[in-house]
């Protein structure tokens, strides 16, 4: 299976946070976990937002290392068709979705992936497998 970690699993595995590190520990070993471009970008974005100091230092340490251990994915060119679809649906059910969290959902649907997230804005995108760890 792959799973793909959004921000917000990022930013709880950054913070040492015990249900993410709980499932991580869970996960089969054939299991593939996997980031995306667009993650990597918003996680480097809150951190160049922080004040310089050890907080950030150390937060940036902490996803230097998650970088490392979970490969970046590149968008998938199947993830634009997806990310049409999925954008015209929310937004005729009146559930828009951010902009980053569609592509984040397409790269997902287009990689067969399960989304690992806390947000639970995903949970309306009836094709997409989330788990919430």
């Amino acid at each position: 299976m792959i799973y793909l970690l959004d921000t917000n699993a990022i930013s709880l595995l950054m913070r040492e946070d015990e249900s993410v590190a709980r499932w991580l520990a869970s996960v089969e070993a054939d299991d593939r976990l996997v980031t995306c471009t667009i993650t990597r970008g918003e996680i480097l974005f809150g951190l160049g937002r922080l004040a310089q100091g050890k907080r950030r230092t150390d937060l940036e340490t902490k996803a230097q290392q998650l970088f490392a251990a979970f490969p970046c994915e590149p968008i998938p060119a199947a993830a634009a068709d997806l990310y049409a679809l999925l954008k015209v649906k929310q937004q005729s059910r009146g559930l828009p979705l951010d902009e980053n969290d569609l592509w984040i959902a397409a790269t997902a649907l287009a990689m067969g992936a399960t989304l690992v997230t806390h947000d639970t804005d995903f949970k309306s995108i009836e094709t997409l497998a989330v788990l919430a760890p």
